[in-house]
């Protein structure tokens, strides 16, 4: 039988390619190898993401993001000193995704029409791909579809003018997280408090004048109902999990997953550990001193699903090598092939056939029937 498609709604691959320098034609192997010894950043031979096993785990389709923040001169955050610093940082990863369609690693999905034809190529390529191991990427084509991603800015401060917001439309841009961590140019983010700016508003706006997705994802509270109560575009989730598993303003409290219920949205489960659990100590904890397993998302889709009373409102948003690896995911996930596993996890607990795709790849497509204009 073949496994169900995954559409996994947030990954950094132009981050890992550009400021990690990693190949991501390569196997986990090949990249882990290659690592070997290097001391940059405690996630390095540590990765989990790679074309061949985003392949392998059928995950034919994702939302790839852009990423860049600008920072302040006294900030103890990393980021650019400028707008234009952090735009060029964006322009340098769209460049890298333009360059792996090119060799036919990904194609890019911009409307409903593309996104169709997607799934009908990717249903029809049911065979599992043969990896070769010592595949050289330079040279030979990669072996099975293209991945399909649309893209995402997550945090807006590369967002100049909105003439910027514009171009970055017409160069595929679908979803926009207007903040990151700390405070930003258009709101205030993860650790921060207070609402959006008023150039905040204003790109609000203007991403409901193009039909670009809000993504609430990284909003601190206070910007998360000034976000909602300024937009009437459509409004997901990528990447966030619930406060009450897990206690840090990073996640979602109930009233806030209720809200976004009520506006149609779909919420993407994060697999980063300090996400998952109460009290992780970040570079500290390890996930055997939580018994931290991938059957602990299903307590976080649970809880979503009793809220909502259905399970449509959840997705997959791994997050997966967002500046980590596996020292701080589940001990039973070694690379993003291993989502296949929730399909016997959630199938346990009692959710049915309709139900599992939905969460695996389903609810985020619907999502995207109902709000993309064509």
């Amino acid at each position: 039988m073949t496994p169900p498609l995954i559409f996994d709604v947030h990954l950094d691959l132009a981050y890992n390619a550009i400021d990690f320098n990693r190949d991501l034609r390569w196997t986990q192997e090949r990249i882990r190898r290659r690592e070997l010894g290097q001391k940059d950043h405690v996630f390095r031979s540590r990765s989990t993401v790679d074309f061949p096993a985003m392949r392998r785990g059928r995950v034919g389709l994702c939302v790839a993001t852009q990423i860049s923040r600008s920072v302040d001169y006294f900030s103890r955050l990393p980021g650019r000193m400028s707008q234009a610093q952090s735009w060029a940082d964006t322009q340098g990863q769209l460049a890298w995704y333009r360059e792996m369609e090119a060799v036919g690693e990904l194609v890019q999905i911009r409307n409903r029409k593309q996104l169709e034809a997607h799934l009908k190529l990717w249903e029809e390529a049911s065979a599992q791909p043969v990896i070769d191991p010592q595949r050289n990427s330079r040279e030979t084509p990669p072996p099975g579809p293209p991945i399909g991603y649309i893209l995402s800015l997550e945090g807006a401060d590369s967002i100049v003018t909105l003439g910027h917001l514009e171009r970055s439309y017409a160069d595929g841009l679908r979803a926009v997280g207007p903040v990151h961590y700390g405070p930003g140019i258009y709101g205030m983010g993860t650790d921060a408090t207070g609402p959006l700016t008023a150039k905040g508003h204003a790109l609000l706006k203007e991403m409901e004048r193009l039909g670009i997705i809000l993504d609430a994802t990284h909003l601190c509270d206070e910007s998360f109902w000034d976000a909602l109560a300024h937009f009437s575009g459509p409004v997901w989730a990528s990447h966030s999990n619930c406060r009450v598993l897990a206690d840090w303003n990073r996640q979602f409290a109930d009233d806030q997953i209720r809200a976004l219920i009520e506006r149609g949205a779909v919420i993407g489960m994060a697999f980063d550990a300090i996400m998952m659990v109460h009290g992780w100590a970040h570079h500290r904890s390890r996930p055997q001193d939580f018994d931290l397993r991938i059957e602990k998302i299903c307590e976080h889709i649970d809880h979503i699903c009793q809220l909502a009373g259905n399970a449509r409102h959840v997705g997959i948003g791994t997050d997966l090598d967002g500046g980590y690896g596996t020292e701080q995911t589940p001990y039973d996930l070694d690379n993003i092939a291993d989502l296949q596993k929730l399909t016997g996890l959630l199938s346990a607990r009692g959710y049915s056939e309709a139900d599992i795709r939905g969460i695996f790849h389903g609810n985020f497509l619907e999502f995207l029937r109902r709000n993309w204009r064509e």
